[in-house]
């Protein structure tokens, strides 16, 4: 299939040299002391009775130390005499059904065998309430009947909307434990709305379920742990909201004013909920506003998808133009399961494929306009939680070499040509 002309691969493509971004680096040397302190501290052993089952919600996000932490925060629950067990906090993820979802926790090393607690991944909910202005609250019926409910998830900026509050503990307790009902009802209101739609079911959810406190998690630009907190039921909103604040100052970000071609490694439901962060690139299909500096992006080039994201592809729809071994990798029916819930099906059609990582460049390249082919600025990166180094072509130097955050690196690279 005659893509791209003869001419159009006469040229050569500029190599790509390896550069180190330097971020703010604050990490947790120990995240099991912090959570073992946290728990001390923070009042809340008062709220565990003896005999008590507590249901800890956990995710589908890919979490530095997530096993640790779980394990920890199970490890001191029983220690205070309750019965613990792990409840699947995943919204529409795993194909919204309980054998999906049990495997994405086995994923992130959360089995029952290495937990040591009851792992339940049943995805039936219960109508909670309604919020103020009617939107009709669901919860999960296996953690509301449980003595004491705990989430556990890291607190970030999130992919789809602006507002106080983002991703973190209180779109677990609406979203993730709303399973995939609550999270097709809640995603009903525009993007605009979410945050505020967000804060007024999390406040129904703590005012009629046994939620005790919640762990959230920073992490810094690294995608290592940068703090860990708990934060009781009756602060949880106010609280995760200065979190937020603290999450925008730790993302990391590409430093650089204007791409051409961006190519990408991989992408998946481990990276980000929509597959990789629109507030990294800037690409969205449900906003065009973002709080942190974002290059100016012509044309994104996908090569591949996690393994831990199961054949969810969710977001490959927002790249231009994606490698075509792709495709046989990737599950329809989560994808689709996704986005409906979501209301986001932009970020799951299929784009252009090519045949190679040069082939996918050279279409994307030749898809711009007004180009100068000796001065193309072409950016490689791993995810968009990998930043601390990303490739550039040469045409970038200038722009690094003024930047004290960023530091060249000797190593120079090619494109795959299949």
């Amino acid at each position: 299939m005659a893509v791209l002309l003869p001419s159009d691969w006469e040229y050569p493509l500029p190599p790509l040299q390896r550069v180190r971004q330097v971020f703010p680096a604050t990490q947790l040397t120990d995240p099991a002391a912090r959570v073992r302190e946290q728990m001390q501290a923070r009042g809340v052993q008062a709220l565990v009775k003896p005999g008590a089952r507590v249901a800890v919600g956990v995710g589908s996000r890919g979490i530095a130390h997530l096993p640790v932490i779980v394990h920890t925060v199970l490890d001191v629950l029983k220690e205070w005499g309750a019965e613990p067990f792990i409840v699947s906090a995943m919204g529409s993820h795993g194909n919204g059904n309980e054998a999906g979802q049990r495997e994405v926790l086995a994923g992130y090393g959360i089995t029952e065998a290495a937990m040591g607690v009851p792992v339940v991944t049943t995805t039936e909910s219960v109508l909670l309430g309604e919020t103020p202005g009617g939107v009709p609250v669901w919860f999960d019926k296996a953690a509301l009947a449980a003595d004491l409910i705990v989430p556990i998830n890291r607190i970030k900026l999130h992919t789809d909307f602006i507002g106080p509050l983002q991703s973190g503990l209180c779109k677990m307790l609406v979203i993730g434990l709303g399973n995939q009902r609550g999270c097709t009802t809640i995603h009903d209101a525009p993007p605009e709305q979410f945050a505020a739609v967000l804060e007024a079911a999390a406040r129904v959810i703590l005012a009629k379920a046994p939620v005790g406190f919640g762990v959230g998690i920073l992490e810094n630009a690294y995608d290592e742990t940068a703090d860990i907190q708990v934060l009781p039921a009756s602060t949880l909103i106010d609280e995760e909201k200065a979190l937020v604040k603290q999450a925008t100052s730790l993302m990391p970000r590409i430093m650089l004013k204007s791409i051409d071609v961006l190519i990408m490694e991989e992408i998946g439901k481990d990276v980000s909920g929509a597959g990789f962060d629109p507030n990294i690139v800037g690409r969205s299909s449900a906003r065009d506003t973002f709080t942190v500096p974002i290059p100016a992006i012509q044309r994104m080039v996908l090569l591949g998808v996690t393994p831990q994201s199961h054949g969810n592809g969710i977001g490959i729809g927002l790249f231009d133009v994606i490698l075509k071994d792709i495709f046989p990798t990737l599950d329809l029916e989560a994808i689709y399961t996704n986005a409906v819930a979501c209301r986001c099906i932009a970020d799951a059609r299929i784009p252009l494929m090519a045949a190679s990582e040069e082939e996918a460049v050279r279409i994307a390249v030749k898809s711009c306009r007004g180009l100068a082919l000796d001065k193309l600025k072409i950016v490689r990166i791993k995810n968009t939680l990998s930043l601390g180094e990303i490739e550039v072509s040469p045409a970038l130097f200038p722009e690094i070499e003024q930047n004290p955050h960023m530091e060249l690196l000797p190593d120079v690279r090619g494109y795959r040509k299949g």
